[in-house]
């Protein structure tokens, strides 16, 4: 789906940014710019929401499961 923005601002900002970033194209400046945005956002949420879909995933694996661990690692290794 197609963005269309009708701001002369907004405009003016990604042809600056164009124009600064050596960018091909309005678009392509545009995209590396919400590209980092997303990254910095990411960054700044608390370590815990950062890793919620992990904690969910353990919380759903359950414990670890007891066992020799490395003789059943060797044995799929094919490992004496």
């Amino acid at each position: 789906m197609a963005l269309y923005i009708k701001d002369p601002e907004v405009d003016a900002l990604a042809n600056e940014l164009q124009r600064l970033a050596g960018a091909p194209t309005k678009a392509a400046a545009v995209k590396a710019a919400l590209k980092s945005a997303i990254a910095r956002t990411k960054d700044m949420l608390p370590i815990r929401e950062r890793l919620a879909k992990t904690l969910a995933m353990a919380r759903e694996a359950g414990p670890f499961a007891p066992g020799d661990h490395k003789r059943d690692t060797d044995e799929l290794w094919g490992e004496d």
